[in-house]
């Protein structure tokens, strides 16, 4: 059980690291800019189109609906996980967004523990409508979630809340820790094979989180 912090040391730190925003690559040729919109366009249509999601979408297939080369999906985004990724790029800076900027709860004018609870049920919301999408960019290797740019950043954003809250543990333990209950499109499979609602899971992540963030 987390309790409060009784100094004041971590008041008014200046070391808080700032958020590094997803999704502001390097400046691209028109016609390249062009062929990764067409490339995210098609995917996007065929992973809806498909049965199998992503996973089972041919590259042969997008790179001729794209009007591009197969070699061309490759070197734009490596395998399956880079295309997953870019895929899930959109929505993860209007998430940024909304805990960044945003209004509450989320947003910076709600106290810290209120946003990293909204934070948290927000989170498991996308999961809902991307699982298929998280578990092909989770595929690469066991750690690839680690190193992704979205998830060093929510990693960030949690330990500045965390901070904020004047909790007395970790906080960048308590942040991995959090992150792993929203591990990603396996966790909701797993969850809809057991026949769990999202309303039941929330429920229960608050559970638990009352009971690690209580002064």
């Amino acid at each position: 059980m987390a309790t409060r912090r009784t100094g004041a040391d971590d008041r008014g730190r200046s070391d808080r690291a700032d958020l590094p925003v997803l999704g502001q690559p390097p400046a691209e040729r028109a016609d390249a800019a062009r062929s990764r919109r067409a490339l995210l366009a098609a995917a996007r249509a065929m992973v809806g189109e498909c049965c199998g999601g992503l996973a089972g979408l041919s590259m042969s297939e997008l790179a001729e609906r794209a009007g591009v080369g197969v070699g061309t999906i490759y070197r734009r985004f490596g395998d399956r996980g880079g295309l997953a990724l870019a895929l899930l790029d959109n929505e993860e800076k209007r998430f940024q967004w909304a805990y960044i900027f945003g209004p509450p709860p989320m947003g910076p004018e709600a106290p810290p523990l209120v946003r990293l609870r909204a934070f948290m049920h927000a989170y498991l919301d996308r999961l809902e409508v991307e699982a298929d999408l998280h578990t092909v960019s989770e595929l690469a290797s066991p750690t690839s979630r680690y190193r992704s740019a979205p998830y060093r950043t929510h990693h960030t954003h949690l330990v500045m809340l965390i901070r904020a809250a004047e909790l007395d543990v970790d906080p960048g333990y308590l942040a991995d820790t959090l992150l792993a209950l929203l591990s990603g499109g396996r966790y909701i499979h797993h969850r809809r094979e057991r026949d769990m609602a999202p309303a039941e899971i929330k429920a229960a992540m608050d559970q638990l989180l009352d009971r690690l963030l209580e002064p």
